[in-house]
């Protein structure tokens, strides 16, 4: 005898989705978290204003060992569809660069949204509830420290390891594994690189300081803003390119993507031949980073005393300096993790595994990381979506 149709254990994006779609269509749910209140990390993103989708979502902005799952969710369910439902509820938005959208007044608006059909069609919230497992009889049973409770289906949406202050663990992949599912072994994603030794003495003289540059590795570049801090290299391009980043790599940066130095440089010789080669640059970037970038030798010398090879030198320098972290911040200030359940074992177009009827894992504990800008929102209302569906019967 089972309690619900649906038990959906994560009450976060993911979750809130398949739970309100699941319940819209006439099915009994039951949200589970072990959290005091649902939706935390949708209150804190984005500063408190949720960057709850990006314009341009699309299969490209994520990163999965078969980049093509994700496809059948987000054409479902896209970007387009979530903006309607926010501009249905009168939710006030504006766009930032690269097609990040927020809500003008608070996060709350959209974890409102989110529970207001969850509410409306009767799901019960049992929250700040520790949750021992589950297991699969005639139906699912989800042991928890309020008793058990079966379901016909359960949806796993738990997350990823992000962020452990806010109770983040591993308790998804425990579950895929336990049923025998393979899982793609996780690590922080959208994090900020760490050095030590010298290196991180020298680029500690930098803290503070933010431009412009194109960062890549193994194959893929992002152009955004780099921060120098006192451990390392943050801001948005880091953040990017760190998903991709595995121990041992180096970065190549671009520190002027928009500027032909090789030019800029010439005409600077021409008009001011007599001026250092450190004033030329400081006028271009930060003079710390001049300073950090070359030896006095070369910063001293005039531009009609540069020859060939140390010409060639600066430009090499300035356009593919290469860096090496020791490793990252970890999930301590990771926004995502990487990983999770392998997409092998699941429906692209449900969710469900492959393997056990009614186990449905959507979100980030699944194999698909969004790059920064509001694309892992998107994939947590797509799987969302699509699970809810598939428990619902509309497939």
């Amino acid at each position: 005898m089972k309690d619900v149709d649906l038990i959906v254990i994560g009450a976060g994006a993911a979750g809130l989705m398949c739970a309100g779609t699941a319940a819209g269509f006439g099915k009994s749910v039951l949200v589970l978290d072990h959290a005091e209140k649902a939706g935390k990390k949708i209150l804190i993103s984005g500063g408190g204003r949720c960057n709850f989708t990006n314009r341009f979502a699309g299969p490209a902005n994520f990163i999965s060992a078969n980049p093509h799952f994700c496809k059948s969710a987000l054409a479902r369910f896209s970007a387009a569809d979530f903006i309607s439902w926010v501009e249905q509820n009168g939710i006030a938005y504006h766009e930032r660069e690269h097609g990040q959208l927020f809500c003008d007044e608070s996060a709350r608006d959209i974890l409102d949204m989110l529970l207001q059909p969850c509410h409306e069609f009767g799901s019960r919230f049992m929250l700040n509830t520790e949750i021992h497992g589950v297991e699969k009889h005639a139906s699912f049973v989800v042991k928890t420290d309020k008793g058990d409770f079966s379901a016909a289906s359960v949806a796993i949406a738990t997350g990823g390891l992000s962020i452990p202050k806010m109770g983040a663990s591993a308790f998804g992949l425990r579950v895929a594994e336990a049923f025998g599912l393979n899982v793609i072994e996780a690590n922080p994603g959208l994090v900020p690189f760490t050095f030590t030794g010298k290196e991180k003495e020298r680029l500690q003289t930098l803290a503070g300081i933010s431009l412009d540059v194109t960062v890549s590795n193994r194959g893929t570049a992002f152009t955004e803003a780099m921060l120098f801090t006192h451990r390392g290299l943050s801001g948005p391009a880091m953040l990017q390119i760190s998903s991709y980043w595995q121990p041992g790599d180096s970065l190549c940066i671009n520190l002027l993507p928009a500027c032909d130095v090789r030019a800029l440089l010439a005409e600077k010789s021409q008009q001011r031949p007599d001026a250092q080669l450190a004033t030329a640059l400081s006028e271009i970037l930060p003079k710390r980073l001049v300073q950090l970038l070359f030896d006095a030798d070369l910063r001293e010398l005039r531009l009609k005393q540069l020859n060939h090879r140390q010409l060639e030198q600066v430009l090499e320098t300035l356009q593919g300096w290469s860096l090496k972290p020791n490793g990252t911040e970890g999930y301590r200030t990771a926004e995502v993790t990487t990983g999770g359940v392998d997409t092998n074992e699941l429906s692209s177009k449900t969710m469900q595994s492959n393997k056990v009827p009614g186990l449905y894992f959507i979100g980030e504990v699944v194999d698909v990381t969004g790059h920064l800008g509001g694309f892992n929102f998107q994939w947590a209302w797509s799987s969302g979506y699509a699970a809810g569906m598939a428990i619902a019967g509309i497939i």
